[in-house]
Order: C-alpha cells, then structure tokens, then sequence
C-alpha cells in the first residue's frame, strides 16, 4: 500500500505550493513508524539543543490522540491547536504556548482526541502552512505519532525533511523501510537516528543494510538514506523523563546528551 503516492499525497504537495510563502522556517518532521522508539523524547531534547544553540523553535505535537509533548516540556495547556482547527480560537498566535525553556514554544496536541471527520481535508496542512506564515520561529518540529496513517502521512508529505528514529529492533527497522518505499518516489531524502543503541558504528552498519535492501529491491536509486547518529541507553534518560525535565538540560556532558548533540549538528547539516 505504500509504494505509489496516493491522490491525497499530490494535492498536498501543490496545496502547500499554492500557499508557499517566503519564510525563513525550516520544517522537520520526525517520525518512526513503530511506537516505543522514544521518538518524543528525542525531540523535545533536539528541541532544547537547537534553542540553546540560539535558534527559535516551534514544537507541534502532531501525534493525533496520544499527545504528550506538554509532559515532556512539563506544561498544563488549556488550548491545544485543534481550538484553532475548530474554529474556537481565530488567532493561531493564541496557540502558541511559552515553555519554561527559553526560545521554545509548544504547539500543543490532545490526548484521546479523535478527529476522524478531518481526515483528508488537508486542515493539518494548512496549520503547518500558518505557523511558516508567521515567520516567527528558525525551525519547526513535528511530532508526529506511531504507525504511517493518514494523519502521519499528510505530515511527511508536506515536509521537506523527515528524520526517522528507530531502534534496531527489526520490527522498528521493518517500519523504517516502509516508510523508505512510501516517501521514496517523491522525495529526496530520508535522515536516520538511532535511539538505544550501543555506538555509532551499529547504527552506520545497519544503515548501510538498509540502503542495500533499497537497491536490491529497486527504489528509487536517486532517494538517499542518511544517517545522522546514535543515542546510546542511559537510566538518565528514564529518570528525567518520569521528572517531566530534559535530560539534556539536567545531563549535559552525560555520553547521551553528546550524541545528541552530535546528531542534530549533523542534522543542522542536512536540512533545507
């Protein structure tokens, strides 16, 4: 089901042509597949590392009914942005919600939330399309959720990068190499990190695996899989976690925290 673009993938591509505007905010959209890869947690930490190297950054959480970004960033919010889509709140500017971490603002999502009567009508689309409009923020971070549903799918389409971050759990590389062949004949690129694993040299050498299965199975051979790095396990990670802080912030010089920080440079590398 994933290896030809869909009609809807088409419409939002020239929808987000149509309503493409001069702006200096860069998109990426960070996904994984499977669940339990600990995909928000990396990016709520990339988040403070890019604002704490001076850049401004807006956090969606796109993950469509199990939103936990405001626990990671350790805030209540009373308007998520699905006010705005319901027509609640006229100003996008009024969800845009201040976090205790400076140059960080959370777009928030909704827990248990189902909006099954949005699907395919692009309203996500156009709230991505809004929030570039304002040229407010350097770099925007979507969240999105487990799985490639329709939802996950009409982020990726409308984003020039996606990172993927998985594990090497092969049931977690099985998810990255579908997505590979869903976004792989209409897009460039596909950025990789991996998440609980021992040392860089794993992450290289199974990326490596993956981009021959591509060639060996045919994609696109001009669709490029590029690896940024790993993260490797820490109980630290856990902990600050159950304390709603960011393990970055709390364990800096932490080995985690430095490849992080080693990811995201190489991150800050390759996107446009």
């Amino acid at each position: 089901m994933f290896n030809n673009i869909s009609s809807q993938a088409k419409n939002l591509m020239n929808l987000a042509t149509r309503h493409k505007k001069d702006t200096k905010t860069k998109v990426i959209t960070v996904t994984s597949g499977k669940g339990g890869v600990g995909k928000s947690t990396f990016t709520a930490n990339i988040s403070y590392i890019l604002a704490n190297m001076g850049y401004k950054v807006a956090v969606l959480d796109a993950d469509i009914g199990l939103a936990n970004m405001q626990v990671l960033f350790n805030t209540k919010p009373e308007i998520t942005f699905f006010d705005y889509l319901d027509g609640k709140i006229d100003d996008i500017n009024d969800i845009l919600l201040d976090t205790s971490y400076p140059n960080i603002t959370l777009i928030a999502g909704k827990s248990g939330y189902e909006y099954s009567n949005k699907a395919s009508s692009f309203v996500f689309t156009q709230i991505v399309e809004d929030i570039k409009a304002l040229d407010k923020f350097d770099i925007l971070l979507i969240d999105t959720g487990a799985g490639l549903n329709e939802y996950v799918k009409e982020f990726l389409d409308i984003s020039p990068n996606i990172l993927a971050v998985t594990t090497t759990d092969p049931s977690a590389l099985t998810d990255v190499y579908a997505l590979m062949k869903m976004i792989s004949s209409y897009k460039e690129s596909l950025l990789l990190a991996f998440n609980h694993t021992k040392s860089y040299q794993i992450g290289a050498t199974i990326t490596e695996s993956v981009k021959n299965l591509a060639q060996k199975n045919r994609l696109n051979s001009n669709f490029m899989l590029k690896y940024l790095g790993n993260v490797s396990m820490s109980q630290n990670i856990a902990t600050t976690g159950r304390l709603r802080k960011l393990f970055v912030k709390e364990f800096g010089d932490d080995q985690t925290s430095v490849e992080l920080k080693f990811v995201v440079e190489n991150l800050l590398n390759y996107i446009r």
